[in-house]
């Protein structure tokens, strides 16, 4: 399976957070599956890249050219395959296409951006794979208190909170992208509109 895993590239986060994702990384790889990610070598992107090929898995960089021509950020310079794009929507598109699902680990807008977009393609029956948000100390409590607002208020319909999971342990965040997916609904189930 490819797993694309969303996270901030930030080199300045908490070594917590960047031992948590290396570990994730390394029980993705003994698992078998194939990391798809923003090809970042920082932060929590460098972190899932080092874990996973601690175990000698597969690793897929997508990073927009203009990173490495204005030195935006690090390039994980040890990918097997890296994909430079012209945009950071093509970038988006490509992990998307490639991904068998889809885990968020702590990150900024970015990594925000990212969750919203494919859990609203999800919800729109664009595509129906598995979306998990790795809670790492409680990293993620807020955006859920969020949902949980917007859907009191009905702006939010109370499915939507299906189409992803919420954990603090990893192991039940592999289970989750490893299972397989129920019949995908429709969009009158999933939104109102």
């Amino acid at each position: 399976m490819r797993i694309c895993v969303f996270g901030a590239a930030s080199p300045t986060i908490d070594a917590k957070y960047i031992t948590e994702v290396e570990k994730l990384g390394a029980e993705m790889a003994r698992r078998g599956h194939t990391l798809v990610f923003g090809g970042g070598g920082n932060g929590l992107m460098g972190a899932a890249a080092r874990g996973v090929r601690s175990e000698g898995g597969k690793i897929i960089g997508v990073i927009p050219s203009f990173f490495n021509d204005e030195h935006v950020e690090a390039i994980c310079d040890f990918c097997d395959e890296l994909i430079y794009t012209e945009t950071m929507r093509e970038r988006k598109q490509i992990m998307e296409d490639r991904a068998d699902a889809f885990i968020v680990v702590p990150g900024g807008i970015g990594t925000f951006e990212e969750f919203f977009e494919v859990l609203t393609l999800k919800q729109l029956c664009r595509h129906n794979k598995p979306i998990a948000l790795y809670n790492i100390n409680g990293y993620y409590d807020e955006l859920n208190a969020v949902m949980e607002q917007a859907i009191k208020k009905n702006f939010i319909r109370e499915n939507c909170t299906r189409l992803y999971e919420l954990s603090e342990d990893p192991d039940a965040i592999l289970k989750y992208v490893e299972t397989p997916v129920g019949e995908n609904r429709t969009v009158r189930e999933l939104k109102d509109g």
